[in-house]
């Protein structure tokens, strides 16, 4: 079985970081969200992997390289332009060649792995395994029709869902799907939709089963996914200490410091996790709180937020909450009555709070 990974797209849900910044890329936990997919289906056994990318862009393969870092070999399929999931399978189909895949939303993160949905897959003998979560909008998703334990149809993002489960971003096919996705006509806005492709493989008669995901998955299209996902991927981690506390500070719950971290005269309150070579001093960092390599942090006090690479936050005289920060952000304290705010910022912005 081989795998076929998502990385494409443009991100505009999560503009102005996406302006500078595939959102494949972005840290959860301090780690760029492909790695999660990468992870997953490394540990479900699979050795050969295709990562469909952004052809106007390189960011992706120079950040993932040629997968020797997982033990696997990485195929690199470049998408000229984003016309929808279906297209993505299509320009794999010589990668695939008549091997069966999992195909994997890069920008998806699930708990427990995936190692169960090709299991079952395998056993239930079907064409296609779908993979199913309940969530409390799915007009944002594929959405199945369900009658007893058989999906009868899938649409895409429908006005009125059928049921209140999303078709979430974990699928697994054997050789059927190339039929379906060399049939299917593009959709409205102009793309070839994988719920066109379940549909035309229930239409033909070809068996699609489903599992239900129990633990969490979050589609991290939008910035309070990102926020939640980082909420509950720190929830998860295993604590270690590879930096430097100062006995003037104070460490409550998990709190993980990576190699080079120093914490000088401040409170961290887990769970947290604090890269390389990052400062932070005379400040609180609270609970859910990604703090990436190189960032330096004084006399500030940030919680629930992820903070990319290369930041400085300096004598901000506010609490930082629920916030998203680009690379290379800095934000300094200026001259006026401090008030509460909320950054989402790109990379490379200057800000000062007045």
């Amino acid at each position: 079985m081989k795998a076929l990974i998502t990385s494409g797209g443009k991100g505009t849900r999560l503009r102005p970081i996406t302006h500078t910044q595939n959102k494949h890329l972005i840290p959860i936990a301090n780690k760029p969200i492909l790695h999660y997919a990468i992870e997953a289906v490394v540990e479900a056994g699979i050795r050969e992997i295709g990562i469909v990318y952004n052809a106007d862009s390189d960011a992706v393969p120079r950040a993932i390289g040629n997968g020797e870092k997982w033990g696997v070999r990485i195929t690199y399929i470049p998408q000229e332009a984003p016309l929808g999931l279906a297209h993505v399978v299509k320009i794999a189909q010589d990668f695939i060649q008549d091997e069966p895949f999992i195909f994997y939303l890069g920008d998806n993160m699930v708990v427990g792995g995936v190692k169960r949905f090709i299991e079952r897959f395998q056993s239930d003998g079907c064409n296609c395994h779908l993979t199913l979560a309940k969530v409390k909008d799915p007009s944002r998703f594929g959405v199945p029709e369900l009658k007893g334990n058989r999906i009868v149809r899938i649409e895409e993002k429908p006005r009125h869902p059928k049921s209140q489960f999303a078709v979430a971003g974990i699928y697994i096919y054997d050789a059927t799907i190339f039929e379906a996705v060399n049939n299917i006509q593009p959709s409205a806005r102009g793309e070839l939709e994988i719920s066109d492709a379940h549909q035309y493989l229930l239409d033909k008669g070809y068996k699609i089963t489903y599992s239900e995901i129990t633990g969490w998955w979050k589609d991290t299209g939008k910035p309070n996914d990102l926020l939640e996902a980082n909420r509950l991927v720190l929830e998860n981690l295993t604590e270690y200490n590879e930096g430097e506390v100062d006995a003037k500070s104070y460490l409550a719950g998990k709190v993980i410091l990576q190699k080079g971290a120093r914490i000088v005269n401040s409170h961290i309150r887990g769970p947290v996790i604090i890269g390389e070579n990052t400062l932070i001093e005379d400040s609180y960092i609270g609970p859910f709180t990604s703090i990436y390599h190189d960032c330096e942090i004084k006399n500030s006090e940030v919680e629930f937020s992820i903070i990319m690479d290369h930041c400085r936050i300096i004598d901000v005289g506010i609490r930082i909450e629920s916030s998203i920060l680009g690379s290379e952000v800095e934000i300094l304290k200026a001259q006026g009555k401090p008030r509460n705010h909320r950054f989402i910022l790109g990379a490379q912005s200057y800000l000062e709070i007045v």
